[in-house]
């Protein structure tokens, strides 16, 4: 790869990291909201559980719609060019959430308030589901074919960016401001970054390996139901290998910030410190986690998160119940760590070496945001099962979700090229020994 292509590389993927971290941003102040404010602003309930609930389904909902915005994403990526759609990815997440910034409380315009917050979230949920296939696929397939582990955690650096962003304008806004302002004005905040992140995503060329299907005459006239019909258990596996990365982690965030107050251990500040802390340290954890896989490979990375998911769910709910400040905040940074970045950092190159370019992008779509219609669900389930069971139902509950995921990616496929070729190379000298 020479230098003009490897800076086009970095290129591409730094654009995707800083779009992604713009969406993320939007999307995790909406859960942070959720879990601290919406329950009593938005819902008329003199019981804080059951207005907690009903603002998770609000959450929950902007998950429902993300696998119409993957399906789209993935229809349009594929026909029209990856590049397009993270354009109006952007835009629709963007408007979205200004708005919601700007809506009428319950006690300002009754039941016309949750209504409104609930079709905006839908908007939310469509534009956030649009924009992961896009995003990694800019990075990977700009990517030299050794390095796509690497190029593609870089994107996924927005997750942690944005939640970091998301986080502190929180923080920041409780400390200066007051009243209504300290939930409002992380939303409006969002109109500068959109505008940024649509600028630097327009000055990106498109995908070449796009470039090359357009070239070949190869695009399919409807991409999901083909990759439907051609490998649907892939994209079955793609939704079980994500149950602990997204479920893990909003059980971690969203749930957390709830669970804290019911169970009046700690307070939703420390969660947030600790969400900030492995947040941080998520953009160096990345590209190390991504890095390694281009060298050992994309399972062996992905069964370290995998199973610390498993073995964590109890000692993290122990060290959040001691109600110390610092047990809190390592609890949280250390799901992050290494529950949540080392499945996330092989996720874009993993899931993308899967499917022919021609449907790689709903291929990916479809089954990123497939999982997320249930992570949505999670942060509502775990509160039920507090309710009924104590701290103990949702810790187990956070490791199951490491069982499922660990089920599948050992029968999921390697596709690291230096690991395939070293295994190629071995079976081949087998053959030669044998003969």
């Amino acid at each position: 790869m020479n230098k003009s292509s490897e800076g086009r590389a970095v290129k591409v993927a730094v654009a995707s990291m800083i779009g992604s971290a713009v969406e993320s941003y939007d999307f995790f102040i909406y859960g942070t909201a959720a879990a601290a404010w919406f329950g009593k602003i938005f819902f008329h309930t003199t019981e804080p559980i059951v207005g907690i609930l009903a603002s998770f389904a609000t959450l929950a909902i902007g998950f429902l719609m993300r696998p119409f915005g993957g399906y789209l994403a993935g229809h349009y990526g594929d026909r029209l060019g990856r590049k397009a759609v993270l354009f109006w990815s952007l835009v629709a997440m963007g408007g979205a959430t200004v708005l919601i910034g700007a809506l009428p409380t319950y006690a300002q315009a009754g039941v016309l308030a949750p209504i409104m917050l609930i079709l905006l979230r839908m908007v939310q949920g469509i534009g956030f589901g649009a924009e992961w296939g896009g995003a990694v696929l800019m990075a990977c397939e700009h990517a030299p074919e050794n390095r796509r582990g690497f190029f593609g955690a870089v994107p996924q650096l927005g997750i942690p960016l944005g939640l970091l962003l998301a986080n502190g304008a929180f923080l920041l806004s409780g400390a200066f401001l007051e009243g209504d302002w300290v939930w409002r004005t992380p939303f409006l905040l969002s109109f500068v970054m959109v505008a940024i992140g649509i600028f630097i995503r327009m000055s990106v060329s498109e995908s070449p390996e796009f470039e090359a299907v357009k070239a070949e005459n190869k695009v399919v006239a409807q991409p999901a139901l083909e990759v439907i019909r051609s490998d649907w258990r892939s994209i079955v596996k793609i939704i079980g290998l994500r149950m602990a990365e997204t479920g893990g982690y909003y059980i971690t965030t969203s749930f957390m910030l709830s669970y804290v107050a019911l169970a009046h251990v700690s307070t939703t500040k420390h969660i947030l410190w600790g969400t900030l802390i492995g947040s941080a340290i998520g953009l160096v954890s990345h590209l190390i986690y991504g890095a390694l896989s281009d060298r050992i490979g994309r399972r062996p990375v992905f069964m370290l998160g995998a199973l610390f998911t498993i073995a964590f769910g109890v000692p993290m709910f122990m060290l959040i119940n001691t109600g110390a400040v610092i047990m809190v905040i390592v609890a949280v940074a250390l799901s992050l760590l290494f529950s949540h970045d080392p499945i996330f950092a092989v996720e874009a190159s993993w899931f993308s070496e899967q499917f022919p370019a021609n449907v790689r992008s709903s291929g990916i779509s479809l089954g990123y945001n497939g999982a997320s219609v249930i992570a949505g669900l999670l942060p509502i389930i775990a509160t039920a099962i507090y309710g009924a069971f104590g701290w103990l139902g949702p810790a187990l509950m956070f490791s199951a979700l490491g069982v499922v995921s660990a089920w599948c990616a050992l029968r999921m496929k390697e596709t690291a090229p230096a690991v395939v070729g070293r295994k190629n190379a071995q079976a081949a000298a087998s053959r030669r020994f044998a003969g």
